[in-house]
């Protein structure tokens, strides 16, 4: 196991959580539809990352898995912290950072693959 991953990994998941109860009770009587649904995206992004994430941490001991958890992290910051911040009203030039987190995103699971291929 991965401690410094395993930690980042229960940070997103707690602050999955947190966001996504924050954007069903609070934000939604305010929020028009359209943010709403941009918001769950970068929700559900977050938690399955999150989980990715946790999982990475507890294979840690076997695998060096430090290229597909940073990307991971990173991913998970830009893609949904950037689709937070739309929905929640900042300037539609930040959207330009949310494919930049996709493709980071998109590179740990790569990174993973190449990983899993590495060790046969």
């Amino acid at each position: 196991m991965s401690r410094p991953w395993l930690a980042i990994a229960a940070l997103l998941g707690a602050s999955g959580i947190a966001f996504g109860a924050g954007g069903a009770h609070a934000l939604r009587s305010w929020m028009a539809p359209e943010y709403v649904a941009t918001f769950e995206t970068g929700v559900r992004y977050h938690l399955l990352h999150a989980a990715a994430l946790l999982a990475l941490a507890l294979a840690g001991e076997r695998l060096p898995i430090a290229w597909p958890a940073a990307l991971f992290a990173l991913g998970t910051l830009l893609f949904s912290g950037s689709l937070y911040a739309l929905a929640l009203g900042a300037p539609s030039r930040l959207g330009l950072v949310t494919p930049v987190g996709g493709v980071a995103l998109l590179l740990g699971w790569l990174a993973l693959l190449r990983l899993c291929l590495a060790r046969r």
